[in-house]
This record gives C-alpha cells, structure tokens and sequence, in this order.
C-alpha cells in the first residue's frame, strides 16, 4: 500500500485549517484514525452495545466475545505469554500507575532504590516520586549523553543490588532517542530489580517482543496508535501480576464478596473492575489489525526515512537548534527544535496559521527541558500518514516564522 492510498484511509487529513491543507505533525500527542477504526466502534456501538462478562443473552455474549478478542490481539502485537498478562487501562499513565500503586507499594522499603531517566514522561516520573515519598525509598537517575541517549556504563553506575525497579521509556517523547531496554532490562535483573517500560512513544511504531526484551511491565496507550483515546495496556509477567492487588475495586473484579471481605477474579480480571472500556478495546483490536496489514517494520523503515529526511531539511533553517541524536538510526519518527529568538509558542502559532500543527511546550518533561537549558520546545511528529511534502512545508513555515519575527523585531 502506497502512502496516498494510506492517506486516504484517514479522514481527518481532508481538510483545511485556516485556508491551508492540514499538515499534522503532532502524531506524538496523539495519532489520527484509520477509517477501519472508526467504523468497527461506530458499530460496536449500533449492532453489539452491551456489558461484559455478565448477560448470557445474544449481545452481552458477542460485546465479551468481541472484548476479549481485542485482548487476545494485544497479546499476539506484543508477543505476550498469555491473555492473563494482557490488562486494559485507561492509558499508560494508568498503566505505570497500577505497577507503582500494587506492585511498587507492596515490595519497597526504606533504602531501596527507583532508577528512572532525566527524559521521562511526567507520567513515569510522578507516581515513582510518590512511592518513594510513602516507602522511604531512593529515586535516582541515570544520567544522558550529549546527544540524548543513554550509555549502558551509567546504567550500571547507578543500578545497584538495593535497586528494587528501573522504570524507562523506549524512546523519548522529546529526543527521539530509542533506548536499548533488553539491555537495561538484563542490567536491571542482575540485580535483582524488576524493568518496566514506558512504551506509549514505542508501540505505535516498532515491534515489540516482550519475551524478547524480558521486560516485567510494559505500559502503553491506544490513542496514539491509531486507536481510540482512553483505553491502554498493562502487560505484566504473569507471576508478578498475580501477587499484586488491585488498586480499583467494584463490580467486574470480584470473585465473592462476603458482609466484611471480598476475594478477587483470576488474572486479567481482577485488575479491571467497574465497566471496562469496552468500545475503546475493541477499537484498539481495530487499529492493531490496521498497524499489522501495513507491517510495524514498513513502518518504522518508512519512519527513519522520514526522520532523516527532515533532519537534512531542518538543519537548513537559520537559527534552529535540534535536540536529540543527529543519527536519524537512533531516533524515532520526532524532531525538537527551538528558533532562534522565538518562543516555540509563537513558532506553533505560526505554522498553525500555515495549517501545520506542530506541539509547543515542555511535552510533559520538565526535568529533560532543564538538562536541555531550554524553558520549552517545538516538536513535529510523524506517522505512517505523513510525506516528505508535510516536511517541505514545515520548513518553509519555519523560514516565514523566522522572517516575520525578524522583521517585528
């Protein structure tokens, strides 16, 4: 399938914004849906619409049967073990969330030690600050290189046998970086830590192999795969999860509930209580099976092509700094940059008038926008949707934002 007729699958990218066509480079944030997508929930809801796990009549039988399909899809995108190490979420900050709550709560104590990096998410930064804070235990950093990566020997400096989790993303949502989890994760259980991943920036554009990457927990988000927003995944290793409570508790996680105790549902169950998102998953089944008809591969290569792409173009625009590798190899489909002299809310501003939506701000990253001496950046996203036209005319409205603020100034 050839990009044009990839770009016709989506809807959303047939408009006008502010008179221009629609250039999306925010894919990052969240990606836009397939039409395939769109309609098998628009018919979730007109033809199958019922609870879960409950009725034995006709639609509460095809709404679970249509569930637990799109968790059996999930665990084949991931190469999970089983069903039963497949949880749906809200997304991965609930995801990471679940493991910091049950898991992380449960098993540290006073001196033990969370090895997180300078460029996580907000979201894989927070709850482990909380942990700590209710545990008494460390949270530490590794530190990165110039160019936004990580070196396995500060890994190793700062693992250590009182480190209990190492919490990373796979590639950062700023830089671009794509990090060498099998390598941290091999690090992190020589010592006797668990790994977990942050994979919301990994999983709409790579493979994934858990077993592979023997990762315990990988958190990721369906919207920025093409599936709809508010539904996510919690992979987990099924003996970790099965000695973990759950954090949310009602209907749907309850094996019995007696006047003064309750026991829980076997895995996944027990860790999806109230009305799960069920539309959502099944949605999320739909864009994996979109995601696997054009091949993660094809994507990823098409991706580095385009990354390299607009590097070379970007680098041509007066006064642009870029973040993050300059080998397009060791960078997902993201560039960071700042103008010159321009705030990156006013370069977003510009390039909006443009029609281009680019994100400006510090993408929920604080503490890397403090390593990079940057108060906050411009970011374009790609995606399997995107050309090397959507660059040109990102760059051209770049070189107008720089001229018009050159000349107001």
């Amino acid at each position: 399938m050839n990009i044009q007729d990839i770009r016709k699958l989506f809807p959303i990218l047939d408009q006008e914004v502010n008179g221009k066509p629609l250039v999306y480079l925010d894919s990052s944030a969240t990606s836009q849906k397939p039409i395939q997508v769109i309609e098998t929930v628009e018919k979730y809801y007109s033809e199958i619409n019922s609870n879960v796990h409950r009725g034995v009549h006709t639609l509460g039988t095809r709404a679970t049967d249509a569930y637990e399909g799109a968790r059996e899809k999930v665990r084949k995108f991931i190469n999970a073990k089983s069903t039963q190490e497949v949880i749906f979420t809200r997304g991965t900050t609930t995801s990471i969330n679940t493991v910091a709550g049950s898991y992380a709560a449960a098993n540290l104590k006073e001196g033990d030690e969370i090895v997180i990096t300078y460029m996580e998410h907000h979201s894989n930064i927070i709850p482990w600050q909380q942990v700590a804070k209710r545990t008494g235990a460390i949270l530490k950093y590794i530190d990165l290189q110039e160019d936004g990566t990580i070196s396995l020997d500060d890994v190793r400096a700062q693992v250590t046998s009182n480190t209990k989790i190492v919490s990373v993303m796979q590639v950062s949502n700023v830089l671009g970086s794509i990090n060498p989890i099998k390598e941290i994760a091999k690090i992190a259980h020589e010592n006797g830590a668990v790994m977990v991943v942050d994979g919301a920036q990994s999983a709409p554009h790579m493979k994934i192999d858990v077993q592979d990457l023997d990762c315990d927990f990988l958190a990721f988000s369906g919207h920025k795969m093409c599936g709809p927003t508010g539904i996510g995944v919690l992979y987990g290793k099924k003996e970790l999860l099965e000695n973990m409570e759950p954090i949310e508790f009602g209907g749907e996680m309850i094996d019995f509930v007696h006047l003064q105790e309750s026991t829980w549902k076997e895995l996944p169950w027990k860790f999806e209580g109230g009305t799960p998102i069920i539309a959502g998953a099944v949605g999320l089944g739909a864009a994996i099976d979109f995601l696997n008809d054009i091949g993660l591969d094809n994507i990823a290569e098409y991706e580095h092509k385009l990354s390299a792409y607009a590097l070379d173009k970007l680098s041509s625009v007066p006064g642009i700094t870029i973040y993050g590798p300059k080998d397009p190899a060791k960078r997902a489909g993201l560039v960071t940059f700042n103008l010159e002299d321009v705030h990156p809310h006013d370069v977003a501003t510009v390039l909006d008038a443009e029609g281009i939506a680019v994100r400006a701000g510090h993408h929920c990253a604080q503490p890397l926008m403090r390593w990079l001496k940057a108060t906050a950046t411009a970011r374009a996203s790609f995606y399997l949707y995107n050309t090397e036209e959507d660059i040109d005319k990102l760059v051209e409205g770049l070189v107008k934002t720089k001229e018009y603020f050159s000349d107001v100034f």
